[in-house]
C-alpha cells in the first residue's frame, strides 16, 4: 500500500507553540528554544496563519489558550514527547554498542587470525549480534548493507573510510617435492617455465609484479589453475601442482611447518596492508566505532 507523502510544512511552529505554553511566556520560551523573542512570535503568528485559527490570546503581560489552541496543545505535545524519544532513542544507540553488525571479510584470514577476535568481541559486548559472511570476492559495502568489511590490499573507493589493522608481505612459495621435480626458479622471468597458481580476484591475475634495487620486473604467467579462494592456492601448492604468490599470512603455518617453502627471497615483495573498511567516518554508529576499535587492538 501506497503511503501518504507528509506535508513537509506540518510540524512549522510546533515546538515553539509547544515551548511558549510550556514555558509560560514568549521571553521565556524564546530562552529555552535558544532563538529572539522576535523569531518566536513570527512563527506563532505564521502558525496560525496556515491553520486558520486563533490558538492565544495575549496581552502584553500574560497569555492564554483559546479553546481551538487547547485541544491543538494536546495533540502538539505528544508529538513533541515523542520526537524528543525518538532523538533521544538514536542517542542511546549511538553511546552503547548494540544490535546488528553485518561483517565481511576473506576467508583465509579470518579463519587464521579473525574468528578468535570476533568470539572475543561477542563476550565483550554481549547487546551485539553478528552477522558474519566470509568470502574473497568484491565487495559493494553501501550495495549489500555491510556495516564493516575487512580486505587486504590497496583500497581505491574515496567515498569509503579504510582504517589499517595489520599487514602481510606477499611472498612466492612452492612445496619442497616441486621443486625438487621442476626446480626452482632463480630469477623472476623463470617463473614463465613453471606451473603457477593465480588468484582470480585480483584486477590481472595472471601479471605478477616484482622489484629488486629499485628496478621493476613484469612477468605474464600461464597458471595451471585460477582460484578465487587464498586457501585453495595453498592446498594445491601444498600438493605440488605448482607455485603461486600471495599474503605470508595465509600460508604461514605451512611455511613453518616445513609443507611449502619462500622462494625469490632476494627480490622485494609488495607488503600487503590488512583494512576495516566501512562506509561513513561522520555519524558513525556505537557498534561500528567499538568493532573497528577493538580489532585494531587485537591486532597491535
Amino acid at each position: 500500500m501506497t503511503q501518504k507523502i507528509v506535508n513537509i510544512d506540518l510540524l512549522d511552529g510546533i515546538a515553539v507553540f509547544v515551548g511558549i505554553i510550556n514555558a509560560g511566556s514568549f521571553t521565556a520560551a524564546a530562552r529555552a528554544l535558544g532563538h529572539s523573542t522576535s523569531y518566536v512570535s513570527k512563527e506563532i503568528t505564521r502558525l496560525e496563519k496556515r491553520l486558520g485559527s486563533r490558538l492565544l490570546n495575549r496581552t502584553t503581560r500574560t497569555i492564554s489558550l483559546t479553546d481551538v489552541g487547547r485541544a491543538y496543545y494536546e495533540r502538539c505535545s505528544q508529538i513533541v514527547i515523542d520526537a524528543e524519544n525518538a532523538e533521544r532513542s538514536v542517542n542511546q544507540l549511538q553511546e552503547m554498542p548494540s544490535g546488528l553488525l553485518r561483517i565481511n571479510a576473506p576467508r583465509s584470514f579470518s579463519t587464521k587470525y579473525l574468528l578468535n577476535v570476533l568470539s572475543q568481541f561477542m563476550h565483550h559486548y554481549p547487546e551485539i549480534k553478528l552477522e558474519v559472511e566470509l568470502n574473497d570476492r568484491l565487495i559493494d559495502v553501501v550495495a549489500e548493507g555491510y556495516d564493516v568489511v575487512i580486505r587486504v590490499g590497496e583500497i581505491k573507493d574515496s567515498n569509503l573510510v579504510a582504517r589499517k589493522f595489520t599487514s602481510s608481505r606477499a611472498v612466492v612459495v612452492a612445496s619442497p617435492d616441486y621443486i625438487k621435480r621442476k626446480g626452482c626458479p632463480k630469477q623472476a622471468e623463470d617463473l614463465t617455465l613453471h606451473d603457477c597458481i593465480a588468484y582470480s580476484l585480483l584486477p590481472m591475475p595472471t601479471h605478477w609484479d616484482f622489484y629488486k634495487d629499485g628496478v621493476r620486473s613484469s612477468v605474464t604467467v600461464d597458471p595451471r589453475a585460477i582460484c578465487n579462494n587464498a586457501a585453495t592456492e595453498v592446498a594445491m601448492v601444498v600438493q605440488g601442482i605448482g607455485i603461486t604468490r600471495l599474503p605470508l599470512f595465509t600460508c604461514e603455518q605451512e611455511v613453518a611447518s616445513g609443507e611449502l617453502q619462500i622462494i625469490l627471497e632476494d627480490y622485494d615483495q609488495l607488503t600487503l596492508n590488512v583494512y576495516a573498511v566501512y562506509p561513513h567516518r561522520q555519524y558513525l554508529t556505537a557498534k561500528v566505532r567499538a568493532f573497528v576499535d577493538f580489532v585494531v587492538d587485537a591486532f597491535v
